[in-house]
This record gives structure tokens, C-alpha cells and sequence, in this order.
């Protein structure tokens, strides 16, 4: 059985010191560790996918936080499942004990506790990027009422509409749901629905010029 770990920060000019020193005191050889500089956003990484090919069944991957392995929680399921089911290797998470797939000495299976977690973890991060949202488009509202404005003129809208808007994009609500709630016509819902969505798209742009 192979050990291997993986680091990971989001640019160059990061250092990922405290990531190896806590994958080397795990036991690791430094040697076995692979280290990208480069966004989270998918897993089109040079040296993840490096390891991927390494990895075989009976090997672990140890980890210091499940966001070094990526920041969307639909993709690190897909891949946990990959790594887990697929190849059959083990993940451990540093930072989280019950991030373990390797089986425990009491008997119960770290790998099935750990796809519950990770389920857990994928809610709870959906609903914060949700809050987000809803926080970014009552941000820009409040923002335009007090004369900022961000690129060609939007309009702005109502708390009730957000929120629908919201529930229909995740899926959470039906199109005849949400046209009842608002008492508005499917075109000029779907309307509105195009202008929010692009309002958040460009104000998720400008927010990454800032920054």
C-alpha cells in the first residue's frame, strides 16, 4: 500500500509550507506529495492529475482540508467517489477525522461514514453559495439605490423575487410555483429571471477585479 498526499493553494505567489508540514507529520514522505498552485475550481490540475494516475487500490490520499481538494462540493463527491469506489484507494482529511474511509477499529466503515459527511458538507455548502447569492443581488439593489452602478443599467429587485428566483434556479420550487408566488406571466417571469441571473454573473466579475 502506497501513501500519498496532496497540497494544494490557489496562486503561485502562496506558500503551501503548512499544508506539507502537516502531511509530512502524518508520514508521508515528502517525496509522495503533490503540490499545485492553482484554483480549486476544477480538477484540471497538473499535478492532481498526476497522482490520479499513481493512485491503485489499497493506497491512501491524505489531504489537510477537503477544500485543498476542491471548492465545488458536486465535483469532490464525483471525484471522492473516483478515488473511493472506482480505484478503491482511501482518503483521510486532516482537519476532519470523519473524512476517514479506511475502517475503523470499532468495526463500523469510515468509508461509508464519510460519504454521509461528505453529503452533509455538499448541503450545507449549497445553501451558504445560495445565501451568498441572495446577499450579492440585495447588495447590488441597495448599492443602485444609492447611485453605484455596475455596467449598463439593471433594474432592481424585490426581496420576494430573489428568493423565488433562488428556489427556482436550485430546483427547489416548480415553474408554476414560482409564477404563482410572484402572480406573473411565464414570459415576463422568465424575463427577469435572465436579467437577475446576468446581474449576479456580472457583479461576481466585478467582485473578482477587486480582489
Amino acid at each position: 500500500m502506497a501513501q500519498y498526499g496532496y497540497a494544494r493553494v490557489s496562486s503561485s505567489d502562496q506558500n503551501p509550507g503548512r499544508q506539507l508540514k502537516d502531511l509530512i507529520k502524518f508520514g508521508i514522505p515528502e517525496k509522495q506529495i503533490f503540490i499545485d498552485k492553482q484554483s480549486g475550481k476544477d480538477f484540471e490540475r497538473k499535478n492532481y492529475l498526476r497522482l490520479i494516475r499513481r493512485l491503485r487500490e489499497g493506497d491512501l490520499l491524505v489531504i489537510k482540508s477537503i477544500d485543498r481538494l476542491g471548492r465545488n462540493y458536486e465535483m469532490i463527491i464525483s471525484e471522492w467517489s473516483k478515488i473511493t469506489h472506482k480505484i478503491g484507494a482511501n482518503i483521510v482529511v486532516l482537519d476532519m477525522p470523519l473524512l476517514d474511509t479506511r475502517e475503523k477499529a470499532d468495526n463500523l466503515v469510515g468509508r461509508f461514514i464519510a460519504d454521509i459527511v461528505l453529503q452533509v458538507l455538499s448541503f450545507v455548502a449549497e445553501n451558504e453559495r445560495a445565501n451568498i447569492r441572495i446577499r450579492q443581488a440585495e447588495g447590488i439593489a441597495l448599492a443602485k439605490q444609492a447611485g453605484t452602478r455596475f455596467g449598463r443599467p439593471k433594474k432592481a429587485f424585490t426581496s420576494d423575487f430573489i428568493k423565488v428566483a433562488e428556489e427556482y434556479n436550485r430546483k427547489l420550487i416548480t415553474l408554476p410555483e414560482a409564477l404563482d408566488l410572484l402572480n406573473m406571466k411565464q414570459s415576463t417571469f422568465f424575463y427577469h429571471l435572465g436579467t437577475y441571473n446576468s446581474m449576479l454573473t456580472e457583479y461576481d466579475l466585478y467582485e473578482g477585479s477587486l480582489m
